[in-house]
Formats: C-alpha cells, sequence, structure tokens
C-alpha cells in the first residue's frame, strides 16, 4: 500500500510527503508559496505519462533529446470544482522520433499504463495532442 502525509505548516500552507520521503510544497489557491491541490492534480498526470513515455520510446530505441508536457484543465464552475476535461500536450525532441512511435508511446500511457489517467478518466475527459520538435 502507498501512504503519503500531508502536514499544516500555518495559514494555508503545508508539505506533503510520499512513501519515498520526497516532499513538495502545497498552498491555498491565493496563497502564493506552494502548489494548489487541484493543479497537483494536473502535474500528477503529465509526469505520469512522462514517466510512460520515455520507458516506451527508450524500449522502441528512439533517444530522447527533450521531452515537455503541458496539461490543462477545464472545471465545474461550481464546488467542487471538478475538472471535466483535461488536455495533455507534448513536445518531445530526439532521433528518430516518428509520429508513430510518439503516438503509440502516448497512446500506451493514456490507455494502459498512467495511473493517474486511469483514475481521472472516470470524471474527465482526457484529450492529447503533441508535436516533435526537430533540430535545426
Amino acid at each position: 500500500m502507498v501512504k503519503t502525509t500531508v502536514h499544516w505548516l500555518k495559514d494555508r500552507h503545508f508539505v506533503g510527503t510520499d512513501s519515498n520521503n520526497h516532499s513538495v510544497v502545497l498552498s491555498g489557491q491565493k496563497e502564493g508559496i506552494g502548489v494548489s491541490p487541484s493543479e497537483t492534480l494536473l502535474i500528477a498526470l503529465a509526469s505520469c505519462s512522462s514517466v510512460d513515455v520515455v520507458e516506451i520510446l527508450e524500449k522502441k530505441r528512439k533517444k530522447l533529446t527533450m521531452l515537455e508536457v503541458t496539461a490543462s484543465g477545464e472545471r465545474d464552475p461550481d464546488p467542487p470544482w471538478a475538472y471535466r476535461k483535461i488536455h495533455v500536450h507534448y513536445r518531445l525532441g530526439g532521433q528518430g522520433l516518428t509520429d508513430k512511435a510518439v503516438v503509440q508511446a502516448i497512446q500506451l500511457s493514456q490507455d494502459k499504463y498512467c495511473s493517474v489517467a486511469a483514475t481521472v478518466r472516470g470524471v474527465a475527459e482526457i484529450s492529447y495532442d503533441f508535436e516533435i520538435i526537430t533540430d535545426e
């Protein structure tokens, strides 16, 4: 079982610690010193998928030189402000990257391996696109 802990510091400032003792600073929406909890969900989705995409492309013997993943979301206007639509944009650079290899890696991540996507998909529609950055 995975276990995380959140410690309240003061005001609306918190430190979240994962089961490997890694920490992140969290804050209320307008507090300004940490990531908001709801945006942490978008970061979790982007980073979960990023790990998968890197591993899948490595197995395909595609050498990445850069990866940037942006997640944006549309939320309900009323509490609890759930995300209903999330879009993930992948920017990749590397040697021998093809549209086919990138699409396969992203689809495997989104549909099979990413636990965050699997959890969120029950509430929010997740879409994605990508661009391959070439060295010029």
